[in-house]
């Protein structure tokens, strides 16, 4: 057999490691873009105007008014690995500029034709270097930097025709200087692209540069959200589940200002929309993670879009978290608010309500076990209140003494007793002062034996009953259930199943965890594991399927939703035949105590579906419908 000649080993020219350098760092306009953007706004520069033709790929010239580069280092900026961001091992971990690397300007200039023109506050004028010639001669311009690409990927041809169109590649640069805008309000911005105005973004607060960016839509349909956890801090605004996309293209995280595509805050994100958001469609997020500059690496990758953190568990739960809490506020129009007919109600509420405790439970006992909450499910119930039939307000809610709910089935009384008088439950007659105080108003009729028709301040209120009981029971029942450890049901027979080193080092590690969720997973020889126990509560689930699921996720992020998720997928499903049905007659009691309860309940304006519970009419569109005012 003829081997191939053996080739010496050599050293490459720099001109080839500079182009090979490239491939890494830009491999379209929008990367240049991006990484001379990155330049301006660590020079402290106030405004960045991009100007490009045929997309970029013919020329590209941003410039800025930052603090600009003295003409003696105008020739060293363009060298490999030369930079003023860092100078030692601890200033690389803690990174806290936008560029650090030094490869933006020699990547690109080794792929184009390329030269800089800059000038700071001390020099009497600005001064111009072309890097193909090294030629560097006295320019005019103010204070401040640009850097001029023609001609991108002409000295790489292959890599050129891997390009698309124009009209694409304006796409992706303009993407490129959304991000940066988003992060940065105080900084203007402006694209051109063959002598027009494409799109240009003025200094504001960060309020108004995300709508401006994202549009007014973005804002009505989001919520702001805050929390923090230690010194890690999450801000921005999470869009609301019924403006969910069938594209996930408005879905932007930064760290520290940097704009990053991390799957664990994408996951944390995604994961708290759980109980809202079914099928394919995508959430809408603009979300700032601030963290210690230590605790995360930002040197992972040539582009600077990926980082690493210390503790993944630790912003994955915080961005969960935070997500949740936006999403759970009652969505009840505040006093004052004029929601939008069709789009979503107002993102500020009336008041923050806390947990409702829906649960009076037996002393000693900190939740009901799921298989108890199935058992008491086990017949579908009669709404309790829907279960009197009487016209008192109170009636609503509760049965004489010593007498069972009518119509309710064996059993049904055990799970009422359980419940508990309902939180929203009217105590007294309905008064003027009493209704200008319920965000969901009072109750007028019922139509089409679905929809709840209410009065509020605003004007009308149509409720879609079921999907409406449905949220509240589900909300109940994952009450019940609290943060308990899961009861476990030992299998007959071990379920065995060849693992990967990764899931028996997973299995090993995470036993304590693993229990917690009602697993048993253990080694039984090398390469092999066996499931002894599953939880109680999802008896039907496939014990190696399950197993391999969560160790998947715990060796990833937090396996914990795996399990979570199944035993939630119970709770709505008993949920849906709990609720009350369409075309079931209410009184206007029990419609005013669905409407109380829907106003104390987390995420009460979602069903566990994803679909809306309430809409909001307001007079002012009552009015335009019969012409009144004109």
């Amino acid at each position: 057999m003829s081997h191939a000649p053996r080739r010496p080993i050599r050293e490459l020219p720099d001109e080839l490691v500079s182009q090979i350098a490239a491939g890494e760092v830009v491999d379209r306009p929008a990367a240049a873009v991006r990484e001379l953007v990155d330049n301006a706004l660590d020079a402290g520069a106030t405004q960045v105007t991009v100007r490009l033709s045929a997309g970029g790929v013919r020329s590209l010239v941003v410039e800025d008014d930052g603090s600009g580069i003295p003409a003696d280092q105008l020739v060293l900026a363009l060298r490999r690995h030369a930079t003023s961001k860092i100078g030692s091992l601890h200033d690389l971990e803690s990174v806290a500029t936008m560029g650090f690397r030094g490869e933006a300007l020699a990547a690109i200039a080794s792929v184009s034709e390329l030269s800089i023109t800059s000038r700071t506050a001390e020099a009497p004028h600005a001064s111009r270097l072309d890097a193909r010639s090294g030629e560097l001669q006295p320019a005019a311009r103010a204070v401040g930097t640009t850097v001029e690409v023609r001609e991108l990927f002409f000295a790489t041809p292959a890599r050129r025709k891997f390009l698309k169109s124009d009209a694409t590649e304006l796409a992706h640069c303009l993407e490129s200087l959304r991000r940066h805008a988003l992060a940065r309000p105080d900084v203007g911005f402006a694209l051109w692209h063959d002598g027009r105005l494409v799109e240009q973004w003025r200094r504001s607060d960060a309020a108004q540069r995300l709508a401006d960016v994202l549009g007014e839509g973005f804002v009505a349909a989001s919520r702001a959200l805050e929390a923090t956890a230690g010194a890690l801090r999450v801000s921005g605004r999470v869009g609301l589940p019924d403006a969910a996309r069938a594209r996930a293209d408005q879905q932007y995280a930064y760290v520290n200002g940097r704009y990053v595509r991390d799957r664990l805050i994408a996951h944390g994100a995604r994961s708290a929309f759980e109980d809202v958001l079914h099928g394919q469609r995508q959430p809408s997020w603009v979300l700032f993670v601030e963290i210690d500059p230590l605790r995360v690496d930002v040197n992972v990758h040539p582009t600077k879009i990926e980082v690493r953190f210390r503790d993944g568990r630790e912003v994955h739960q915080a961005v969960r978290h935070a997500v949740e809490a936006a999403l759970a506020l009652s969505r009840a129009p505040a006093a004052g608010s004029v929601p939008d007919r069709d789009g979503p109600a107002p993102s500020t509420p009336l008041r923050e309500l806390g947990p409702p405790a829906w649960l009076a439970r037996p002393a000693g006992q900190t939740s009901l076990g799921l298989q108890d909450l199935a058992t008491l499910y086990a017949a579908e119930p009669a709404p309790r209140w829907a279960a009197d039939r009487t016209h008192s307000p109170a009636g609503a809610w509760g049965a004489a003494p010593g007498t069972d709910r009518s119509g309710a089935a064996p059993g049904q009384a055990d799970v009422d007793a359980a419940m508990g008088p309902g939180p929203g439950a009217p105590q007294a007659a309905t008064t003027a002062t009493d209704t200008a105080h319920w965000p969901l108003g009072r109750a007028l009729a019922q139509l089409a034996g679905a929809y709840v028709l209410a009065e509020n301040t605003h004007g009308l209120v149509l409720v879609d009953m079921h999907a409406a009981h449905e949220r509240i029971v589900y909300e109940r029942l994952k009450s019940a259930q609290g943060d308990a450890a899961m009861a476990s049901q030992p299998l007959l027979i071990p379920a065995t199943f060849s693992a990967t080193p990764t899931e028996v080092a997973t299995a090993e590690a995470q036993a304590d965890t693993l229990a917690a969720l009602g697993l048993d997973v253990a080694p039984l020889s090398p390469g092999v594991l066996a499931v002894r126990a599953r939880p109680a509560a999802l008896t039907d689930a496939d014990p190696v399927a399950l197993a391999r699921s969560v160790l998947a996720e715990l060796a990833e992020v937090d396996g914990s939703t795996v399990v979570l998720r199944a035993r939630d997928d119970l709770l709505a499903t008993m949920a849906c035949h709990g609720a009350v049905r369409a075309n079931r007659q209410l009184t206007v009691p029990e419609m005013n105590a669905l409407l109380r309860d829907m106003e104390r309940t987390d995420r009460a304006d979602q069903c566990n579906h994803g679909r809306p519970t309430w809409r909001q009419i307001t007079l002012k569109e009552l009015d335009s419908l019969f012409q009144r005012g004109r």
